[in-house]
């Protein structure tokens, strides 16, 4: 077991290389040393164990099951229909699962061998996509709006939020040489980082961009988040004018500790898209250098800007960046969800939105979805260079820029590998979100990803009983209380705390702007759902006009309105 911190582990690792070459190359465990099961991550890569049969290989004197998991870098998860292909190629020679989308827009491989985990990286580079930076201390996967209502902002907000990203990313050549085989510069290993410093950041680091009036990517959730502002001229014709700037949202919190929690960004003010870079590397440098290296749990930006104030963190960004930033600009949004089926963008292209439980896309128990999306990319691949796969923050897929003339053709597809589960699904079922958890997270409490099945199927059962079918009602489900879901934006939330029970959290809002609040605790399936028939019951009959259900919550006083001054995020 090592007993060096992650600050010292960081320090020492000569740019992140640490000692990954004998790890790997060692024959006699499927493990990583300690000290390189923290490094990894910074490329992209978390060391695992297959859970479900963890104790029956202690009791066989066997180590655990270790594999890896892997995680693309995708910016605003957009891939083309060839690497899509590539992608798919790889999840079926080298990993379990098939592929999964996250709530980041990247593709997590899960179960390469340590054997393996370097033909992986190098498949995956192969398709012009990287793993750098999606894990780790450092900027993860830029997330962007995947439904925006105009086809060209779309293109203009992912363009700013690629470049943010590869401005952000760290300049170590250790990926390159670890994984495919670059020589090392002659004079030793290259550790200059100008914007992350040879410790990098204190801890993980988010950014989202949004595209009003949808707010899928959950901006406020974001360490560092960007509202798209359109400005529209006497022609009629629409531009991005800048972004309204948000800092020190986050999810993660640990169950039973007042000094962790989840927290919704603060709007700090309106930049014009020529200062965007320089705003977001003086953020991330105001927090690596603000940030608390001490207490890894308080290391996040939200407690940065509690500890020091919000005054003193803008006024320090400001001063980075040598800009003022000017007052925030209206926005509102309508929802934090995708919109399904197909929708026509200005340029003549069609956009179609599908379904996909929790991320996951596999073949198996009668289920051909990985089959369905592999023909598709090939019609679209050989037809149209222009089409594109986008992964929503949701868990979802657009299959975009499709030509007119294709749409018959992909609908055929997606009625024959029964991908059109948007057109029969209750809206619960459409909207829910859950992360992997068991059997392959580490920190994972409960059930997420395999329990939300059955846990749709019977909360569903509950609201048509109560006559409320169509009722569009986020639902969340997480493992543990880190937050991968968001859960903690959800209408209604499960939050794992043990086998089989969960933290209940209720009354977010359904456009991403109001935290829940725990409601009951450390329960299980029988007493959430009585809970929730009550609640049904309640809103059945009670509910005014077009009044959603965590709204209700929240004027009912069934829950605390959980929304100080401090995390005021209304235009």
């Amino acid at each position: 077991m090592s007993t060096h911190s992650v600050e010292d582990i960081k320090r020492a690792s000569a740019g992140l290389r640490g000692s990954l070459l004998e790890s790997l190359a060692d024959p006699l465990t499927g493990s990583l040393r300690e000290d390189d099961q923290t490094l990894i991550k910074y490329h992209g890569s978390y060391q695992q164990d297959d859970r479900d049969v963890r104790e029956a290989r202690r009791v066989a004197k066997l180590e655990p099951a270790y594999s890896f998991m892997i995680r693309t870098r995708t910016p605003g998860g957009v891939v083309t229909p060839a690497q899509w292909l590539k992608l798919d190629a790889i999840a079926t020679t080298y990993a379990e699962r098939g592929l999964r989308i996250t709530t980041r827009q990247a593709f997590q491989f899960h179960g390469v061998i340590k054997t393996e985990l370097k033909a992986t990286m190098q498949a995956i580079n192969a398709t012009l996509i990287d793993t750098l930076a999606a894990c780790g201390d450092v900027n993860r996967n830029v997330a962007v709006s995947a439904n925006p209502h105009q086809s060209s902002l779309h293109a203009t907000v992912y363009a700013h939020a690629a470049e943010v990203s590869e401005h952000l990313l760290p300049n170590t050549r250790a990926y390159y040489e670890i994984w495919l085989d670059e020589e090392q510069v002659a004079g030793g290993p290259q550790i200059d980082e100008p914007v992350y410093g040879e410790t990098y950041l204190p801890r993980k680091f988010k950014i989202g961009f949004a595209v009003p009036p949808y707010n899928d990517v959950d901006v406020f959730a974001q360490d560092l988040g960007f509202i798209a502002i359109v400005d529209t001229d006497s022609a009629g014709n629409a531009s991005i004018a800048g972004y309204n700037v948000v800092v020190g949202g986050g999810m993660g919190a640990t169950h039973g500790d007042a000094e962790t929690y989840p927290r919704l960004g603060n709007v700090i003010g309106f930049v014009p898209v020529d200062a965007l870079k320089a705003v977001a590397t003086a953020v991330v440098t105001t927090q690596r250098d603000w940030g608390n290296r001490e207490l890894r749990k308080r290391a996040r930006l939200k407690y940065t800007i509690d500890d020091h104030g919000l005054e003193a963190f803008t006024a320090e960004v400001e001063k980075r960046a040598g800009i003022a930033f000017a007052p925030a600009r209206a926005w509102a949004f309508e929802h934090n969800n995708d919109r399904f089926g197909w929708v026509e963008g200005e340029d003549g292209r069609w956009h179609l939105t599908l379904a996909l439980p929790a991320g996951r896309i596999v073949d198996g128990d009668g289920v051909r979805h990985l089959s369905g999306l592999r023909e598709i990319a090939r019609v679209l691949g050989e037809a149209d260079e222009d089409a594109e796969f986008r992964m929503t923050a949701n868990q979802n897929l657009v299959i975009a820029n499709v030509p007119a003339a294709r749409r018959q053709a992909v609908d055929a597809l997606v009625a024959v590998y029964a991908l059109d589960i948007h057109r029969g699904a209750s809206p619960l079922q459409r909207d829910a979100i859950a992360c992997v958890a068991l059997p392959t997270c580490g920190l994972a409490m409960a059930e997420a990803e395999r329990y939300l099945p059955d846990l749709v199927a019977r909360v569903d059962a509950l609201l048509r009983r109560h006559g409320l079918d169509d009722a569009p009602i986020n639902l969340r489900v997480s493992g543990c209380p880190n937050g991968c879901s968001r859960p903690y934006l959800g209408e209604i939330a499960l939050v794992g705390k043990a086998p089989g029970r969960y933290n209940l959290m209720l009354g977010a809002d359904h456009r991403g702007q109001r935290l829940n609040t725990l409601h009951r605790e450390n329960i299980d399936e029988a007493a959430i759902l009585a809970e929730l028939d009550t609640l049904f019951a309640r809103y059945a009959g009670e509910r005014q006009a077009d009044e959603g259900f965590g709204d209700f919550l929240v004027r009912s006083a069934v829950v605390a309105y959980r929304h100080p001054s401090n995390y005021e995020v209304s235009p």
